[in-house]
C-alpha cells in the first residue's frame, strides 16, 4: 500500500460501517483523519478502531476521534457516512467543520440526498455523492468487519443533477482513497450513478427486510429473484424516464456480482432487527416520487414502499 504525505485534512461523520471503514483505511494510508463518534466515543478514545478484512485487517491504536464538531478542526473533505434518516442533524454538525473550499463527500443510499445540502454549504463549496459498492458490518465498538468488495463511484452534484465532469478536486479526492486500496469510478454524472446503485438498493435492501433474508438466498431463489428483477426493471424504467438509460451490461453485471457476493445481511436488515429507522424515504420514497411525476407506472415498488413504510413505523425506536 502506498502511503500518502499528509496534504487534504479529512472529516469522518459516523464512525460506523461506511465511515469507520473507509476512514479507517485513510488514516493507514497516511491521511490526516477526524472521527466524529457518538456512542463509540469512550472506546474508540481508549481502544482505536479495529477493522477486520478478507484484504488484511490491522487496527488503529491511536485515532483523533471527537464526540462533537465544537471541539474538532475545519477540513478540507467533510465525508458523510450517517444513515439518510440523521440528515436533519447536518444543519449543526457541517458549519463548524467548513473551510471556504470545502467539499463535502455524501457516502450514502437513496435519492436527491446532495440537495438539501448543497443549500447548507453554500455555491463555493463543492458537494459530492459517493455510492458505495461495499459489504460491512459495525460488529462491536470501534470494531468494523469488512466481508467483500469496496469500490465508491463518486460524482459531483451540480444543480438539477445535471451531468457535471470530472473536476480536479474529484479527481484529487479519487486518489487520496486509490492510494489506499480503495477502488474508485468516478461518475461523470452522478443521477445516473444514483440511479445504478437503486438497482441494487431498493430489491435487495428492501426484500432482505420483508423476506427476513440474506443476498444469498434472495439471489438463488426462483421467486426471490424474478421479484428482485421485476424491481429492477421498474427502477430502469424511472431512470429512462429522467434521460438516465441503464443498459442490460450493467443489470447483468450486478446480479453476477450478487450472485458471488458472500451471504450479507444488508444494513437495512440489520437496522430492522435492531429496531432502528430504516431508510425508507430516502431509498424507496423520493424514487417513488420521481415515478408519479412522470407518470410511470410502479406497482411493485410501491407496494415494498407501503410495507416498509409500515414496520418502520411499528418497529422503528430513537436510537438516541
Amino acid at each position: 500500500m502506498e502511503h500518502l504525505s499528509p496534504s487534504r485534512r479529512y472529516a469522518i461523520l459516523g464512525t460506523g460501517a461506511i465511515g469507520g471503514y473507509y476512514g479507517a483505511c485513510l488514516q493507514q494510508g497516511g491521511c490526516d483523519v477526524h472521527f466524529l463518534a457518538r456512542s463509540d466515543y469512550d472506546h474508540i478514545r481508549t481502544h482505536g478502531l479495529q477493522v477486520d478484512s478478507p484484504d488484511g485487517g490491522f487496527t488503529l491504536p491511536s485515532v483523533q476521534v471527537y464526540a462533537s464538531v465544537d471541539h474538532m478542526p475545519r477540513c478540507d473533505v467533510i465525508v458523510v457516512a450517517l444513515k439518510t434518516t440523521q440528515n436533519h442533524f447536518l444543519e449543526t454538525l457541517l458549519p463548524p467543520l467548513l473551510t471556504a473550499e470545502s467539499t463535502v463527500l455524501l457516502l450514502q443510499n437513496g435519492l436527491d440526498v446532495e440537495v438539501h445540502v448543497a443549500d447548507l454549504v453554500g455555491d463555493r463549496r463543492r458537494v459530492m455523492g459517493g455510492l458505495c459498492f461495499i459489504c460491512s458490518n459495525k460488529v462491536g465498538p470501534g470494531h468494523i468487519q469488512h466481508l467483500d468488495y469496496k469500490a465508491i463511484a463518486i460524482g459531483e452534484y451540480a444543480q438539477n443533477y445535471a451531468p457535471a465532469g470530472i473536476s480536479d478536486e474529484l479527481e484529487a479526492i479519487a486518489q487520496d482513497f486509490e492510494a489506499v486500496g480503495i477502488p474508485i469510478i468516478r461518475a461523470d454524472d452522478l443521477l445516473r450513478a444514483r440511479w445504478k446503485k437503486l438497482l441494487w438498493n431498493i430489491p435487495f435492501n428492501g426484500l432482505s427486510v420483508i423476506l427476513n433474508a440474506t443476498t444469498d438466498q434472495m439471489i438463488h431463489h426462483p421467486e426471490a429473484r424474478q421479484l428482485s428483477e421485476d424491481l429492477i426493471d421498474e427502477v430502469r424504467a424511472i431512470a429512462a424516464a429522467y434521460d438516465r438509460v441503464i443498459d442490460d451490461h450493467d443489470v447483468d453485471k450486478m446480479l453476477a456480482d450478487t450472485e458471488t457476493m458472500k451471504p450479507y445481511r444488508t444494513s437495512m436488515k440489520l437496522d430492522f432487527e435492531h429496531q432502528r429507522e430504516m431508510e425508507v424515504d430516502a431509498i424507496f420514497g423520493n424514487p417513488l416520487k420521481a415515478a408519479k411525476l412522470k407518470g410511470i407506472p410502479t406497482p411493485k415498488l410501491e407496494a415494498l414502499y407501503q410495507q416498509l413504510t409500515f414496520l418502520n413505523q411499528i418497529h422503528s425506536r430513537s436510537d438516541g
